[in-house]
């Protein structure tokens, strides 16, 4: 609330019994009263019997804001810079010193960007002991490599190694010399291997790539085969059997080893796909138009009512020309 002077405008002091007169006009308050500058400016303007309202509109600002100012929460006031801007607005409306209220505020409230006084005691001196530190690391480094000078020059002026001794050289000991043997042969993993050559290769006559593949051929073609095995003259089951039950099929497909089966229609749908294992068996329905498509025609026997027709001619054979017994 306003400071209530009763009318007066002389304070009266007697000293020494004599009066004396001050004029209230020496204790108004200022930019330093109170105990922050939100205060100090609270003061002044209850001192000068102004309302919130009146300063906001004398300064176009928010009573809002001046009322976070006086109460120093700046939590509630937008950036720094606008805060700073407020204050020194109130103050000069106020009839104060708007740059000294200012630097109350910055002394009062530092920022990052203002920067920190100094604690009064604290020493800026560096430690020293990172300077012994950075002379030990110098002297060492240079330790090393004045070593490294040393070792290089040591080096160069040593004599060069003796030449090494023939075989034919001998070695002299305190008991005399003594002759060695002949030299070890290369151990067997440093020979060096015998060059690959294609077959064929050296019988073209012009050398050409076309000449050596017909060369290969004909001597793989000449090379003898291994002999097969004879096949079983009748159906003897060894493993699982697929299709038709045996009184509803006269074909039966039998691995010798392990190979892929599909059994087609005329139509080209799929009645049999399986990749059958050595002794499986799978038996055709006697149906036309049938075709067996496999990946290896050598590996299944065919056997037309049990008895064996054979191997299979080709990848992909129709089932109702097996029934016909190839030449033997």
């Amino acid at each position: 609330m306003p400071l209530d002077t009763g009318g007066l405008s002389d304070f009266h002091f007697r000293a020494d019994g004599e009066s004396s007169s001050v004029s209230a006009e020496n204790f108004a308050p200022g930019v330093n009263s109170g105990r922050d500058i939100g205060a100090a400016l609270r003061a002044v303007r209850e001192f000068q019997n102004l309302s919130l309202e009146d300063v906001a509109e004398a300064t176009r600002i928010r009573g809002a804001y001046l009322l976070a100012i006086e109460t120093m929460q700046l939590e509630k006031l937008p950036s720094r810079p606008f805060t700073i801007g407020y204050i020194r607005a109130y103050a000069r409306a106020l009839g104060l010193n708007g740059d000294a209220a200012v630097d109350r505020f910055r002394a009062e409230t530092p920022a990052p960007e203002d920067g920190l006084r100094a604690p009064v005691g604290v020493s800026h001196e560096g430690d020293p002991r990172l300077a012994a530190i950075a002379v030990g690391a110098a002297l060492t480094i240079g330790a090393i490599v004045l070593w490294n000078v040393a070792q290089r020059a040591i080096s160069d002026d040593a004599p060069p190694a003796p030449a090494a001794r023939t075989a034919a050289a001998p070695v002299i000991t305190a008991s005399g010399p003594v002759a060695l043997g002949a030299p070890l042969p290369a151990p067997v993993e440093s020979t060096i291997p015998t060059p690959y050559e294609t077959p064929g290769l050296a019988a073209a006559v012009d050398g050409s790539a076309d000449a050596a593949i017909a060369a290969k051929a004909a001597a793989d073609a000449a090379a003898p085969t291994a002999p097969q095995a004879p096949l079983p003259a009748y159906f003897s089951p060894q493993g699982q059997v697929y299709g038709a039950a045996a009184a509803e099929s006269r074909i039966t497909l039998q691995a010798l080893k392990p190979a892929a089966l599909i059994i087609k229609g005329a139509d080209g749908s799929v009645y049999f796909a399986r990749q059958l294992a050595k002794g499986e068996a799978y038996r055709a329905p006697t149906l036309g138009g049938l075709t067996a498509d496999v990946s290896d025609p050598t590996a299944f026997q065919v056997f037309v009512a049990g008895e064996s027709h054979g191997r299979l001619p080709a990848a992909q054979t129709n089932l109702g020309k097996l029934e016909t017994k190839p030449a033997a």
